[in-house]
Parts: structure tokens; C-alpha cells; sequence
């Protein structure tokens, strides 16, 4: 068979049942996070009331799953073809939450994923980040870092401060950011490991970095679920600003380079109009039924289920 069946026997395969586990697990989680109290931002108590939830522990197995199935697609298959079929997670959630909640999927909120999915695969397919990009170049990581923070620290006071879907966008995106700044400095872990052995992490401050961030991103994760009466929202904006940060940290931290003429940038850009297009549309989608949701209980006097 030739390299480029391989990649379509194997890689592409690999790449949407990930995605699809990825999905299924945040469905899951999305449901379970309501059935714990709710805690102050960040607090590690609600891992330690899920955690005795059978169904969101089985929920932490099928992510290992999508994590192994995400290797063994970016072993056969190139990056630019393996991330645009892993951010169908968006679709793949949306989905599975409906079907748990025994609902259609909302077409509405459908298309608003799809605008994420399409636009960020678009950036990424367009950009072609490319460079090994496992070590610091020596540049400055402040401005950037500063940047991140402010954008973390911004996007929880509005989690804080703005009622509804709105706010629960403002933990999605604080979430992406922790996502994607850990999986940029695995890149910088991975490339110690690779170059001093085993030990060698342990002598650089991103290893550390990477333990603390890394679960305060998924508790967030958690948070935010939790909060949110729709899952699709907030799942499109963490699958969407995860990669897009972890890219700027490529290019600004690591040295890596993404394609930058006119014309591709101008098609950068149109993608990440569609991308802010979606997260509006989820957004407006997702604070309308969480209206319709409260109303009916109100009137029925039941709880309902959220359309995903």
C-alpha cells in the first residue's frame, strides 16, 4: 500500500473516532457536572465529588481513548490533514448531548458549530504551521504570557459578572487558553525528554508549569460544563481557542512559522471572521433556548434537559 493509502486507511480513520470519544466524553461530563454542587471557580472540591460518579470516571477513559487514538493519527498522518478532522469533536458533542437528552440536535446550533469547525480548519489548513518547535528561540515569552493572562483574567470576570451563555463563554475561553498553552509547553517538555532522557524535564520550569496549568485548565473544563445549560457553546469555543493559542505560542515562543502572504493572510483572516461568526451565533442560539428551558420549567414545574 503506498503512504498516502496509509494515511487515508489509518490516520483519517483514527482522527474522527478520536474526535467522536472526545465528543462522547464532554457530553458525558457536560450531564454529570450537573448532578454535583456547584463551587467557587477553580476549587478542586468538584473533582472530588465527581470522582465518585461512575459514568464521568468512565467519561476521564473514553478521553485516554480519543488521546490514543489522536497519536496513533499524527503518526500515519500530517498534522494539517489530522487537527481539522479532530475539532469535529464540536459536532460529535453536539450530537451525543442531544441524544442523551433524548432531543434533536438544534439545527441552529448545528450550524453555529460547523462555522467554528469549518474556520478553524480553514486557519489551519491555510497557515501550515511547520518547524520543529520543541525549545524556546531566546525571544521574550513576557509579552505574549502577559497577553494570555489578561485574556484569562478579562474572560473570568465576565464569567463572573455577565449572566447566561454569555458568561459561560467567558469560562470557554479561559479554558482554551489553559488548553493551549499546556499543549504548547508539552512540545517544549517532550523536546527536553527527547534530547537529555528522562530526567531532564525535571531540570526546566515547563514540566512544572505544565502540571499546574494543565489541571486547572480541565477543572475549568469542568466548571464550565457544569454552568452551562447548552454544551455546544462553550465545547466550540474551547476546541476553537486551544489550537489558535497553542499556535500563536508555535510562532511566537518556539520559533515555529505559519504561511503569511497576502493572499493566505487574507484568507487567515475570513476564517477567523466565520470562526468569531459561530461563537456569536452559538451564543445567541445558546442564551435563547436557555430562556425557553427556564420558561418551560417555570410553567411544567420539571428540570429539562439541555439540547446539547
Amino acid at each position: 500500500m503506498s503512504a498516502q493509502g496509509t494515511v487515508l486507511v489509518v490516520a483519517v480513520p483514527a482522527a474522527v473516532l478520536g474526535a467522536a470519544s472526545f465528543g462522547l466524553a464532554s457530553a458525558i461530563q457536560h450531564r454529570v457536572t450537573k448532578q454535583v454542587p456547584k463551587v467557587r471557580t477553580l476549587s478542586p472540591r468538584l473533582l472530588f465529588d465527581l470522582v465518585r460518579k461512575p459514568i464521568w470516571v468512565l467519561s476521564i477513559g473514553t478521553v485516554i481513548i480519543g488521546l490514543s487514538l489522536q497519536v496513533v493519527a499524527l503518526a500515519f498522518g500530517p498534522l494539517v490533514l489530522v487537527q481539522p478532522l479532530l475539532v469535529t469533536s464540536v459536532l460529535f458533542g453536539a450530537a451525543f448531548a442531544a441524544w442523551l437528552a433524548h432531543r434533536k440536535m438544534d439545527l441552529v446550533l448545528a450550524l453555529g458549530g460547523l462555522a467554528c469547525v469549518g474556520g478553524l480548519s480553514a486557519f489551519l489548513v491555510l497557515g501550515r504551521p511547520s518547524g520543529q518547535g520543541n525549545e524556546f528561540t531566546g525571544a521574550s515569552i513576557l509579552p505574549l504570557a502577559l497577553a494570555l493572562g489578561l485574556l484569562v483574567v478579562v474572560s473570568l470576570l465576565a464569567a463572573r459578572w455577565l449572566p447566561g451563555e454569555v458568561g459561560v463563554i467567558g469560562m470557554a475561553v479561559a479554558t482554551g487558553v489553559f488548553y493551549g498553552v499546556t499543549a504548547g509547553l508539552i512540545k517544549v517538555v517532550a523536546g527536553h525528554f527527547r534530547s537529555g532522557g528522562l530526567a531532564e524535564p525535571f531540570h526546566h520550569w515547563s514540566l512544572y508549569a505544565v502540571c499546574v496549568i494543565g489541571p486547572m485548565g480541565f477543572l475549568l473544563s469542568q466548571q464550565t460544563f457544569q454552568r452551562g445549560r447548552l454544551m455546544s457553546p462553550a465545547l466550540a469555543v474551547i476546541t476553537t481557542v486551544d489550537p489558535l493559542v497553542a499556535a500563536a505560542i508555535g510562532v511566537n515562543w518556539l520559533g515555529e512559522r505559519i504561511e503569511s502572504s497576502p493572499a493566505i493572510l487574507v484568507g487567515e483572516v475570513i476564517s477567523v471572521v466565520v470562526i468569531i461568526g459561530g461563537i456569536v451565533v452559538l451564543t445567541r442560539r445558546g442564551e435563547q433556548l436557555r430562556r425557553a428551558m427556564e420558561e418551560r420549567e417555570r410553567n411544567d414545574g420539571t428540570t429539562d434537559s439541555s439540547w446539547g
